[in-house]
């Protein structure tokens, strides 16, 4: 038995996924990138390998993804995340035909094939405001844990509206609400209501097909999901791997690997049988 493994280093997290020759995950990790990049990459792959039960030697081949990808030095390639995302939500959710990817420091818009292939993207590469960077600016501005954010803003009965577009000013605008008297839900309602209209408008540029798949770290968020389905009429496929996407979809590149070295290594002697 074979094993592939893909990492996903990210600006916030680092993920890792190892998977079999059946494509079913067998060991994952998932770590605060903290400042070394290298250093994530290395305990992310270690800690898999542990959930695993496997020593190193056992896989064959990894893939490195992400804005760190080329930090991942144990790696034998790296793929850019906007394949490795589709790939990984149309393994996990065949009939995925858009992709909304939300990570710590940016947001993609994806549209895919039938094969997870990718036919369009765009990515709000000039400002943090639809990220999970957003989130952090309210979590900091309220006290409030990031990971309690959703839960509260799930409760909004009037959400504010949140004009600003810089995540600089997000904490100063969260702050005059708060001084003006609004329900915390409310503001939390506002700013999960603001990044899915901005990562709405994202999916608008590559076209909006169904089915709509979440990935990313802020997919773990209840309050988001809920506002991106209010926001697009419909329910998006998330899952509890939904963060593991870009990984996940590494280690099926790696594996596609895997079988193409095998069908390569097989088909000299296949021919040389033929003349014989």
């Amino acid at each position: 038995m074979s094993y592939a493994a893909g990492v996903d280093v990210g600006s916030t997290q680092t993920k890792a996924v190892i998977i079999d020759e059946s494509q079913r995950i067998v060991g994952r990790a998932l770590i605060d990138t903290g400042a070394n990049v290298v250093a994530a990459a290395e305990r992310s792959f270690a800690e898999a390998l542990a959930s695993a039960e496997l020593q190193e030697p056992e896989v064959e081949y990894i893939v490195g993804t992400g804005y760190g990808r080329y930090r991942v030095t144990f790696g034998n390639t790296q793929v850019t995340e906007i394949s490795c995302h589709g790939r990984g939500a149309v393994h996990m959710f065949p009939g995925t035909r858009t992709v909304v990817d939300m990570g710590g420091q940016d947001t993609k818009a994806i549209r895919v094939r039938p094969t997870g292939e990718i036919v369009d993207f765009c990515m709000n590469d000039k400002c943090a405001a639809g990220t999970g960077r957003f989130l952090g600016a309210a979590s900091a501005a309220l006290d409030i844990p990031l990971s309690e954010l959703g839960g509260i803003a799930l409760k909004a009965e009037r959400p504010v509206r949140i004009s600003t577009t810089c995540t600089v000013f997000a904490e100063s605008e969260i702050l005059s609400w708060l001084g003006k008297g609004k329900k915390i839900e409310d503001i939390l309602g506002g700013v999960h209501h603001s990044i899915a209209g901005r990562s709405i408008g994202l999916l608008r540029r590559v076209g909006i097909e169904e089915e709509v798949t979440f990935t990313g770290g802020v997919a773990r968020n209840i309050g988001m999901i809920d506002a991106l389905n209010r926001g697009l009429g419909l329910k998006v496929n998330v899952s509890e791997d939904s963060h593991f996407m870009g990984a996940l979809g590494a280690a099926l590149f790696a594996l596609d690997h895997i079988f193409a070295s095998r069908e390569a290594s097989h088909a000299p002697a296949e021919a040389a049988g033929a003349l014989v």
